[in-house]
């Protein structure tokens, strides 16, 4: 029986609602050399003479296990089984195996991720550990002293001597003699069909032997496990795991998993679980439940929540995310998302659908895919805000046909409160120009103390509309987006650790590192700080407690104040007018004292600070400068005769630029534009791959596959 492409955890939930139609491009042997050489050398060999499960781990290489031959692939350092198929046609035996190649730069950027997170998190852990064994060590001590200075609070009568010393040798003795019942013993008793099942107390002999061996516990959750290949690179690659659960819904894949985690010699790290993925989580959740309302007092109780929840499925992760964030450590748990419904989320086709998953509508325009990433930000902080859970963006890209996303997630009702002012809705002139104005739903106001020595934060409502209902530069209707995460998508530092390690990683265990980097690299460009945040950096190094509780409390409330990117060349079609050169455009914007970067998501895309008023501006002295039109050609009331301001009253400055009598606060301190090329080239030299080229044509995903 062959396995299916994708979790039957995802189809149970979403059903009918949103079912797309496609599965994964699969390529032909002739694009792996290496296997396709093995392999010829291995067809020669009988069926009869195949090794088995126990063989050491080849690309290419052919098993038999169970009377069924199977082929090896290799990814990173794992290696997946795929049963051959006899009547497959020629040269397609491997096409149906089940492995996705396009997703290796998601997985090889989920291990490096992981990889940085988890060293901080472990030396998290180590230290903590470390400061409760000390406490405790320090309590048995101070007992320890205060029995033996305590004298008998009653004195033995006379003539009872000799009962008095065998009394008092036996309190002396007994205490040290006396044998404590073991936390074994401890245990309530486990039923026998449990035991037929491998079940094992959660805090049993192997477990403790296991975490003293390790020092502390590193686990991971791969809710929709597949075909298991994410749980076996962690299990390989990351060198600190203690545990990685494997789950998925149908049993052959269970099987399968088990199967491919015995070949990698990976049985005592890799835990299959065969369960739906709601279900398994919540039986975490409710397991911990039930142990805080039994515990006594304050005594702390071990956790049995997972440090990393990986959620991969085929579609929306939108069904996942309420369990997921319970079942997540909340002390800075690392939550993995993809979606592939770009369909969705990045496009004006579906506002329903997208409402319905995510509670948020999507954008008509350029830059929707930045929106749907902040969309499903959104989605996963009011999940987790019910909870009292606040998330923190650390790393959220656009690739493909998907999004990958990952979040911190962690206690604090305090944090909670920020909330609403970190969302926003969006006007958008979709129809018309293109540009944008962004509402908050509430305002985070920074108010003093009494004292004076600090500040604390208001949250309140804020004015509205920030927006008339048609646009400002163009005269076009306007159109309601969100609501949509309005704070920073990215954390440098966390960025800036993952860089670090794909530094240090060996590209022949990561086939896409080229490309991890590119986008990393652009990823951490993108990051434009606003005059205060620069200015609180500064003062953070030099001042007191008083100034970084300030820094830490303007972090929570700050959002991003340049969210969305434009492309140029969309723009310049608006206008009827030539596009300018990227540097050209650079240089003019950051002659007039404004940032430019790039955006992640797309090839030639812009991300500034310059107003949209400004933008507009440039492209108008682009025009008078550079590229003239002919007005002939452009229809008098058009978008670009709108744009270009043709038919409207013109004054000349001093500058020599002409510009309607009414203009823009901003547009009207600009002097002179110049198309600086130099100043727009790029700083950085290093030769990165930014954007993915399609290999092939119909590249991406397919039809969804069908199995027995």
């Amino acid at each position: 029986m062959r396995l299916s492409l994708f979790s039957a955890s995802y189809r149970s939930i979403v059903g009918n609602f949103y079912r797309p139609r496609r599965s994964y491009y699969l390529p032909h042997v002739s694009a792996f050399p290496l296997f396709k050489r093995t392999h010829s050398v291995l067809c020669a060999m009988s069926d009869d003479e195949l090794p088995g499960l126990d063989a050491t781990p080849a690309n290419g290489q052919r098993i038999k296990h169970d009377n069924v031959i199977y082929t090896t692939v290799k990814e990173g350092l794992a290696h997946i089984l795929v049963p051959e198929q006899k009547d497959a046609k020629d040269g397609q035996e491997v096409q149906q195996v089940f492995y996705n190649p396009i997703q290796q730069f998601n997985r090889d950027l989920t291990v490096l991720a992981m990889k940085a997170y988890g060293k901080e998190k472990v030396k998290q852990k180590k230290v903590a550990s470390e400061a409760r064994s000390g406490k405790f060590a320090e309590k048995k001590r101070k007992r320890k002293e205060q029995t033996q200075s305590e004298r008998p609070a009653k004195s033995p009568k006379l003539g009872d001597d000799a009962g008095a010393e065998e009394a008092v040798g036996e309190s002396a003795v007994a205490p040290a003699d006396t044998e404590m019942p073991d936390a074994k013993e401890l245990q309530p008793a486990i039923p026998e069909q449990d035991k037929e099942l491998g079940a094992q107390p959660s805090n049993g002999a192997d477990a403790a032997k296991e975490k003293k061996s390790s020092g502390v516990e590193f686990t991971i959750l791969d809710a929709l496990s597949a075909s298991g290949l994410r749980a076996l690179r962690y299990a390989h690659e990351i060198p600190f795991l203690t545990k990685v659960t494997s789950n998925d819904l149908l049993k052959v894949a269970t099987e399968s998993i088990q199967r491919n985690a015995i070949h990698n010699g990976l049985a005592d790290k890799i835990s299959v679980s065969h369960d739906d993925a709601l279900a398994h989580m919540y039986s975490v959740v409710v397991d911990e439940l039930r142990k805080r309302s039994g515990r006594a007092g304050k005594a702390i109780i071990a956790s049995n929540k997972y440090d990393v929840i990986d959620l991969d499925p085929y579609g929306s992760a939108a069904p996942f995310l309420d369990a997921a964030v319970q079942a997540i450590r909340d002390d800075g748990g690392l939550l993995c998302v993809t979606c592939t419904d770009s369909g969705v989320w990045a496009s004006n086709g579906y506002p329903e659908k997208c409402y319905a998953l995510y509670g948020g509508v999507p954008v008509k325009g350029w830059y929707s895919h930045e929106v749907g990433l902040r969309i499903v930000l959104h989605s996963i902080e009011t999940a987790a805000a019910k909870y009292g859970l606040a998330i923190e963006p650390l790393l959220s890209l656009s690739v493909d046909y998907y999004m990958r996303v990952f979040v911190r997630v962690t206690r604090s009702p305090a944090m909670v409160k920020f909330q609403g002012g970190k969302n926003m809705v969006v006007y958008s002139c979709g129809g018309g120009c293109g540009s944008w104005t962004t509402q908050l739903l509430m305002k985070n106001k920074p108010a003093p103390n009494k004292k004076g020595s600090g500040i604390f934060y208001k949250h309140g409502f804020t004015k509205a509309p920030t927006a008339p209902p048609l646009c400002d530069h163009c005269g076009s209707v306007t159109h309601l987006a969100g609501p949509m995460y309005a704070g920073r998508i990215h954390d440098p530092e966390f960025v800036q650790k993952v860089i670090d390690e794909a530094n240090e990683a060996s590209p022949e265990i990561y086939g896409t590192l080229p490309r991890v980097k590119g986008m990393l690299y652009t990823a951490l460009e993108e990051f434009l700080p606003t005059p205060q945040e620069v200015e609180a950096q500064k003062d953070s190094g030099k001042l007191g407690k008083v100034v970084k509780k300030k820094v830490t409390e303007a972090e929570l409330a700050a959002i991003d104040p340049y969210p969305f990117y434009f492309y140029p060349a969309q723009v310049a079609g608006l206008m009827n007018c030539q596009s300018p050169p990227e540097a050209h455009l650079k240089g003019a914007l950051k002659g007039l004292g404004y940032r430019v970067t790039r955006s992640h998501c797309k090839a030639g895309s812009i991300k500034t600070d310059a107003p949209w008023s400004v933008i507009f501006h440039v492209f108008r002295e682009w025009v008078r400068q550079k590229a003239p039109v002919k007005e002939a050609n452009i229809k008098e009331g058009s978008l670009a005769w709108r744009l270009l301001r043709l038919g409207e009253k013109q004054e000349t400055t001093e500058g020599g630029l002409t510009e309607p009598t009414k203009v823009d606060d901003a547009v009207s301190k600009i002097t002179e534009v110049v198309f600086d090329e130099e100043l727009g080239r790029e700083e950085n030299k290093q030769k990165l791959v930014r954007y993915q080229m399609n290999p092939k044509e119909n590249w991406g995903p397919m039809s969804r596959a069908t199995g027995k």
